[in-house]
């Protein structure tokens, strides 16, 4: 099973990894806090401080079209911020 899906790299998230040291990534549903940090700790080689997850619903989006309105369901997913102790940092842009 794979943990980590993709980190997320928002304007928001990008402030909070200079502020707070804390990161975020999209991770699989069935992840609990602990792999989450074990695969964290492998990947970057960098120790957790915490790890703080929560669940998105799907929202449900409609369009009106030529043959009528079209109903569909965004995915549903698990988010974890990650804080990192002091001195430590994940640089997303190294590999370009």
């Amino acid at each position: 099973m794979q943990i980590l899906i993709k980190p997320i790299v928002t304007e928001k998230l990008n402030e909070q990894g200079e502020k707070l040291n804390s990161f975020g990534f999209v991770v699989n549903k069935n992840a609990n806090k602990l792999q989450i940090k074990q695969a964290i700790e492998e990947m970057y080689d960098v120790t957790v401080d915490r790890v703080n997850t929560m669940v998105y619903a799907g929202k449900v989006k409609s369009r009106h079209t030529k043959s009528g309105v079209q109903v569909g369901k965004t995915a549903a997913y698990k988010k974890a911020i990650v804080t990192l102790v002091p001195g430590d940092k994940i640089d997303f842009y190294s590999n370009i």
